[in-house]
Formats: C-alpha cells, structure tokens, sequence
C-alpha cells in the first residue's frame, strides 16, 4: 500500500484570496493563451471561497468568449480526505492546460494529490495571484509546482522554479 501525498496537520493561516484585478485576469488570459500547442481546452479549479469562485467564473467567460474550451470546472474545500476526485475531475480529458484560482493550503494539498494520482504537471498550470506566495512551493515540496506561472494583481508575472517564488521583471 502506497503512503498518502496528504500533508498531515497543515495548517496555514491568512486570509482568504483577494478579489482578482482586470489587469491580472488580462495577465492570465495572454500567459495562457501564449502556450496552445493542442487547441486550447483549458479546466479551471477553484477554492470555494467567494473570490477564487468570482475569478474562476471571470476566467472561462472570457476563455469563451475568445473562442476556447473548457473541460471542466472544478472546486474543493481546503480541507478533505484525499482530493482525489477532485484530482480526477480536473485532469480528465488531458487539457492543454489547467488555471487555477486557489487559497495556498487546499491547493498545496490537490497539486501533491495530482502529482501522485494523475497526469498533471505545474509546467502546463497557472495561477491568479493567490497562488504567488512564497509558502506555496514550500509546503507542496520539491518539484510538485515546478514550473507552475501566473498573473500577479498589477498585470505582472511570477513562477515557482523548484520551491522559490520568482517574480517576473515588469
């Protein structure tokens, strides 16, 4: 039997993400839309707090808008029992990419459920500025967000590379 990727006892406090910015949903758009080698289906995930749920809605209206799919729209709570179906759901249909609109902890705890259980790979996800927190990496552990990008409030970019937070020049 194979050992949980769940992060036992985590608890990260702070507050829940703040409202996303036009500019940084404009951000997120270009990145995403920069990287289409298969058609750009993309699946959006999301905490269930009111602004990830606002930015995750903001995303695929305008993901649509522009002509693209989206596969699925998947939410979790920060805290579960595995998030595995929540892993599975995300992945189905291999997307060509996957946005995420999260607080830090419930997502740390799906990306090492995605890691361990699926296809998923952080090099073809990105993030609303929630995600740019420096605790991100660090508690999901060497290479689980390797990789993943996204839009800061300003319309800026940022990256994990390994566990470090790398803010992009402007």
């Amino acid at each position: 039997m194979s050992l949980s990727p769940r992060l036992r006892g985590l608890h990260v406090s702070g507050p829940p993400p703040e409202a996303h910015t036009d500019a940084e949903l404009a951000r997120l758009l270009a990145m995403v839309q920069q990287p289409r080698p298969r058609g750009g289906t993309v699946a959006v995930g999301h905490s269930r707090d009111v602004h990830s749920r606002a930015a995750a809605t903001a995303f695929v209206s305008a993901w649509r808008d522009h002509g693209y799919r989206v596969s699925a729209v998947v939410d979790w709570p920060e805290d579960a029992a595995s998030w595995l179906r929540q892993a599975q759901r995300l992945t189905a249909g291999d997307p060509d990419a996957w946005v995420i609109a999260a607080a830090v902890p419930g997502f740390v705890q799906l990306s090492r459920r995605l890691v361990y259980s699926t296809r998923w790979t952080a090099r073809r996800t990105f993030g609303f500025a929630a995600l740019a927190d420096p605790r991100c990496g660090a508690l999901a552990g060497p290479d689980v967000l390797d990789g993943l990008r996204g839009a800061t409030e300003t319309g800026g970019s940022w990256a994990i590379r390994g566990t470090d937070l790398i803010f992009a020049a402007a």
